[in-house]
Protein backbone atom coordinates (compact mmCIF):
# COMPACT_ATOMS: atom_id res chain seq x y z
CA UNK A 1 0.00 0.00 0.00
CA UNK A 2 1.50 3.29 -1.19
CA UNK A 3 0.69 6.44 1.10
CA UNK A 4 -0.96 8.25 -2.04
CA UNK A 5 -2.73 5.34 -3.71
CA UNK A 6 -5.75 6.89 -5.39
CA UNK A 7 -4.90 10.12 -5.59
CA UNK A 8 -4.30 11.78 -8.39
CA UNK A 9 -1.60 14.78 -8.10
CA UNK A 10 -0.75 17.89 -10.29
CA UNK A 11 2.71 19.02 -9.64
CA UNK A 12 3.99 22.16 -11.65
CA UNK A 13 7.98 22.66 -12.72
CA UNK A 14 8.11 18.83 -12.79
CA UNK A 15 10.51 18.83 -16.18
CA UNK A 16 13.85 19.22 -14.44
CA UNK A 17 16.26 17.82 -12.47
CA UNK A 18 15.04 19.54 -9.17
CA UNK A 19 12.45 19.16 -6.50
CA UNK A 20 9.17 19.20 -8.61
CA UNK A 21 10.68 15.95 -10.56
CA UNK A 22 11.78 14.50 -7.19
CA UNK A 23 8.20 14.95 -6.38
CA UNK A 24 6.79 13.53 -8.93
CA UNK A 25 8.84 10.23 -8.84
CA UNK A 26 8.20 9.61 -5.50
CA UNK A 27 4.34 10.36 -5.63
CA UNK A 28 4.22 7.90 -8.57
CA UNK A 29 6.11 5.40 -6.24
CA UNK A 30 3.67 5.87 -3.27
CA UNK A 31 0.97 5.12 -5.99
CA UNK A 32 -0.39 8.46 -7.17
CA UNK A 33 -1.03 9.08 -10.81
CA UNK A 34 0.25 12.25 -10.92
CA UNK A 35 0.34 15.03 -14.15
CA UNK A 36 3.64 16.47 -14.57
CA UNK A 37 3.49 20.44 -15.96
CA UNK A 38 6.05 22.79 -17.44
CA UNK A 39 7.17 24.77 -19.78
CA UNK A 40 10.26 22.62 -20.57
CA UNK A 41 8.54 19.86 -22.94
CA UNK A 42 10.94 17.56 -23.32
CA UNK A 43 12.17 17.71 -19.94
CA UNK A 44 8.66 17.21 -18.41
CA UNK A 45 8.17 14.50 -21.09
CA UNK A 46 11.56 12.92 -18.77
CA UNK A 47 10.31 12.78 -15.87
CA UNK A 48 6.75 11.12 -16.91
CA UNK A 49 9.25 8.60 -18.99
CA UNK A 50 11.07 7.77 -15.77
CA UNK A 51 7.90 6.97 -14.02
CA UNK A 52 6.12 5.54 -16.23
CA UNK A 53 9.59 3.22 -17.01
CA UNK A 54 9.35 2.22 -12.85
CA UNK A 55 5.69 1.13 -13.47
CA UNK A 56 3.99 4.32 -12.28
CA UNK A 57 1.22 5.99 -14.04
CA UNK A 58 1.20 9.97 -15.13
CA UNK A 59 1.08 12.25 -17.78
CA UNK A 60 2.69 15.61 -19.39
CA UNK A 61 1.32 18.80 -20.02
CA UNK A 62 2.59 21.86 -21.01
CA UNK A 63 1.99 24.40 -18.90
CA UNK A 64 2.45 28.21 -18.18
CA UNK A 65 1.83 29.20 -14.68
CA UNK A 66 1.38 32.50 -15.19
CA UNK A 67 -1.06 32.27 -17.49
CA UNK A 68 -4.52 31.76 -16.07
CA UNK A 69 -6.35 29.72 -19.67
CA UNK A 70 -3.42 27.02 -19.09
CA UNK A 71 -4.45 26.75 -15.45
CA UNK A 72 -8.31 26.14 -16.74
CA UNK A 73 -6.69 23.61 -19.24
CA UNK A 74 -4.30 22.30 -16.99
CA UNK A 75 -7.34 21.22 -14.43
CA UNK A 76 -9.82 20.38 -16.91
CA UNK A 77 -7.79 17.69 -18.47
CA UNK A 78 -6.57 16.50 -15.42
CA UNK A 79 -10.09 15.83 -14.70
CA UNK A 80 -10.50 14.54 -17.84
CA UNK A 81 -8.02 12.21 -17.69
CA UNK A 82 -8.24 10.46 -14.22
CA UNK A 83 -11.52 11.87 -13.13
CA UNK A 84 -10.07 13.73 -9.66
CA UNK A 85 -8.24 16.01 -8.21
CA UNK A 86 -6.45 15.61 -4.54
CA UNK A 87 -2.66 17.10 -4.88
CA UNK A 88 -1.52 20.27 -6.23
CA UNK A 89 1.99 21.06 -5.52
CA UNK A 90 2.90 24.60 -6.54
CA UNK A 91 6.62 23.96 -6.91
CA UNK A 92 7.15 26.06 -10.48
CA UNK A 93 9.59 29.30 -9.70
CA UNK A 94 11.36 31.86 -11.00
CA UNK A 95 15.05 32.96 -9.18
CA UNK A 96 16.28 36.20 -10.05
CA UNK A 97 19.69 36.88 -8.62
CA UNK A 98 19.95 40.34 -8.20
CA UNK A 99 19.55 43.01 -5.29
CA UNK A 100 16.68 44.56 -5.39
CA UNK A 101 18.80 47.94 -6.64
CA UNK A 102 19.68 46.49 -9.77
CA UNK A 103 16.56 44.66 -10.62
CA UNK A 104 14.32 45.59 -13.21
CA UNK A 105 10.82 46.42 -13.55
CA UNK A 106 10.31 43.82 -16.27
CA UNK A 107 12.30 40.66 -13.82
CA UNK A 108 10.53 41.93 -10.81
CA UNK A 109 6.95 41.49 -12.50
CA UNK A 110 7.75 38.53 -14.43
CA UNK A 111 9.16 36.83 -11.53
CA UNK A 112 6.35 37.81 -9.60
CA UNK A 113 3.84 36.52 -12.36
CA UNK A 114 5.57 32.97 -12.12
CA UNK A 115 5.91 32.56 -8.07
CA UNK A 116 3.37 34.58 -6.87
CA UNK A 117 0.16 34.80 -9.50
CA UNK A 118 1.01 31.52 -10.87
CA UNK A 119 0.47 30.12 -6.71
CA UNK A 120 -2.97 32.06 -6.63
CA UNK A 121 -4.03 30.80 -9.98
CA UNK A 122 -3.03 27.29 -8.65
CA UNK A 123 -5.15 27.47 -5.59
CA UNK A 124 -7.99 29.36 -7.44
CA UNK A 125 -8.79 26.38 -9.86
CA UNK A 126 -7.43 22.97 -7.93
CA UNK A 127 -10.11 24.07 -4.86
CA UNK A 128 -12.68 23.74 -7.36
CA UNK A 129 -11.48 20.26 -8.50
CA UNK A 130 -10.94 19.34 -5.17
CA UNK A 131 -14.19 20.12 -3.85
CA UNK A 132 -15.55 17.59 -6.20
CA UNK A 133 -13.46 15.14 -5.14
CA UNK A 134 -14.15 15.57 -1.35
CA UNK A 135 -11.21 17.38 -0.22
CA UNK A 136 -7.57 17.12 -0.98
CA UNK A 137 -4.00 19.62 -0.47
CA UNK A 138 -2.34 21.97 -1.70
CA UNK A 139 1.27 22.46 -1.12
CA UNK A 140 2.92 25.49 -2.33
CA UNK A 141 6.71 25.60 -2.13
CA UNK A 142 8.06 29.34 -0.44
CA UNK A 143 11.06 29.29 0.24
CA UNK A 144 13.37 29.95 3.44
CA UNK A 145 13.76 33.67 1.87
CA UNK A 146 10.36 34.09 2.44
CA UNK A 147 10.63 34.39 6.04
CA UNK A 148 13.57 36.30 6.49
CA UNK A 149 15.71 38.62 4.00
CA UNK A 150 18.05 37.58 1.59
CA UNK A 151 19.84 40.71 0.01
CA UNK A 152 21.02 38.45 -2.84
CA UNK A 153 17.63 38.47 -4.67
CA UNK A 154 14.96 40.78 -2.98
CA UNK A 155 12.64 40.35 -5.23
CA UNK A 156 12.62 36.77 -4.99
CA UNK A 157 12.31 37.08 -1.39
CA UNK A 158 9.69 39.55 -1.86
CA UNK A 159 7.64 36.78 -4.10
CA UNK A 160 8.01 33.92 -1.44
CA UNK A 161 6.99 36.19 1.33
CA UNK A 162 3.81 37.02 -0.54
CA UNK A 163 3.31 33.04 -1.24
CA UNK A 164 3.60 32.47 2.47
CA UNK A 165 0.60 34.27 3.58
CA UNK A 166 -1.45 33.73 0.52
CA UNK A 167 -0.91 29.37 2.22
CA UNK A 168 -2.47 31.03 5.33
CA UNK A 169 -4.69 32.88 3.86
CA UNK A 170 -6.43 30.27 1.54
CA UNK A 171 -5.73 27.58 4.27
CA UNK A 172 -8.52 29.80 6.50
CA UNK A 173 -10.52 30.08 3.71
CA UNK A 174 -11.02 26.54 3.00
CA UNK A 175 -11.26 25.77 6.87
CA UNK A 176 -13.89 28.49 6.84
CA UNK A 177 -15.91 26.71 3.78
CA UNK A 178 -15.39 23.31 5.59
CA UNK A 179 -14.68 21.58 2.42
CA UNK A 180 -11.65 18.99 3.57
CA UNK A 181 -8.93 20.80 1.61
CA UNK A 182 -5.65 21.55 3.46
CA UNK A 183 -3.43 24.28 2.17
CA UNK A 184 0.24 24.37 3.46
CA UNK A 185 3.83 25.97 2.49
CA UNK A 186 7.10 24.29 2.57
CA UNK A 187 10.64 26.91 2.93
CA UNK A 188 13.16 25.08 1.63
CA UNK A 189 16.80 26.32 2.40
CA UNK A 190 19.77 26.17 -0.42
CA UNK A 191 18.83 23.26 -2.22
CA UNK A 192 21.30 21.48 -4.60
CA UNK A 193 18.82 21.87 -8.11
CA UNK A 194 18.70 23.53 -11.49
CA UNK A 195 17.69 26.62 -10.54
CA UNK A 196 20.38 27.06 -7.65
CA UNK A 197 22.74 26.38 -9.96
CA UNK A 198 21.72 28.47 -12.64
CA UNK A 199 21.52 31.50 -9.73
CA UNK A 200 25.62 30.67 -8.78
CA UNK A 201 26.01 30.93 -12.59
CA UNK A 202 25.00 34.22 -12.57
CA UNK A 203 27.20 35.09 -9.57
CA UNK A 204 29.91 34.23 -11.31
CA UNK A 205 30.01 30.50 -10.62
CA UNK A 206 33.20 30.48 -8.11
CA UNK A 207 33.94 28.52 -5.31
CA UNK A 208 33.22 31.22 -3.41
CA UNK A 209 29.72 31.52 -4.67
CA UNK A 210 28.98 27.81 -4.04
CA UNK A 211 30.79 28.19 -0.42
CA UNK A 212 27.97 31.21 0.24
CA UNK A 213 25.21 29.06 -0.17
CA UNK A 214 26.85 25.98 1.05
CA UNK A 215 27.55 27.88 4.50
CA UNK A 216 23.38 29.73 4.34
CA UNK A 217 22.64 26.58 5.97
CA UNK A 218 24.38 25.77 9.77
CA UNK A 219 24.05 22.04 8.68
CA UNK A 220 27.36 23.35 6.39
CA UNK A 221 25.96 21.81 3.07
CA UNK A 222 23.35 21.90 -0.04
CA UNK A 223 20.25 19.77 0.25
CA UNK A 224 18.95 17.59 -2.08
CA UNK A 225 15.85 17.49 -3.90
CA UNK A 226 14.43 14.79 -2.57
CA UNK A 227 14.48 16.61 0.48
CA UNK A 228 12.15 18.41 -0.09
CA UNK A 229 10.03 15.71 -1.82
CA UNK A 230 9.77 14.07 1.16
CA UNK A 231 8.15 17.10 2.67
CA UNK A 232 5.74 17.29 0.20
CA UNK A 233 4.91 14.00 0.58
CA UNK A 234 4.12 13.78 4.32
CA UNK A 235 1.70 17.01 3.38
CA UNK A 236 -0.17 15.46 0.78
CA UNK A 237 -1.07 12.43 2.46
CA UNK A 238 -3.58 11.50 5.05
CA UNK A 239 -0.77 11.18 8.10
CA UNK A 240 -1.10 15.39 8.14
CA UNK A 241 -4.47 15.55 7.72
CA UNK A 242 -5.28 17.98 10.84
CA UNK A 243 -1.96 20.45 9.19
CA UNK A 244 -3.38 23.20 7.46
CA UNK A 245 -2.05 27.07 7.32
CA UNK A 246 1.48 25.50 8.49
CA UNK A 247 4.84 26.48 7.25
CA UNK A 248 7.56 23.34 6.88
CA UNK A 249 10.95 24.50 6.70
CA UNK A 250 13.13 22.09 5.57
CA UNK A 251 16.32 24.16 5.11
CA UNK A 252 19.10 23.00 7.43
CA UNK A 253 18.66 25.64 9.85
CA UNK A 254 18.53 28.73 7.53
CA UNK A 255 15.72 30.48 9.37
CA UNK A 256 16.57 29.21 12.94
CA UNK A 257 19.69 32.00 13.08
Amino acid sequence: MGRLDGKVAIITGAGSEGMGRATAVLFAKEGAKVVVTDINEAGGNTTVDQIKNAGGEAIFIHHDVADEDDWKAVVEQTLDSFGRLDVLDNNAAMFVVKPLMDTSLEEFRRQNAVNVEGVFLGMKYAVAAMEKSGGGSIINISSGAGIVGFPAAGGYSGSKGAVRLLTKSMALECAQQKNNIRVNSIHPGPILTPMLEQGMRDLGNSPEVRAMFETLAPIGHLGEPLDIANGVLYLACEESKYVTGSELAIDGGFIAQ
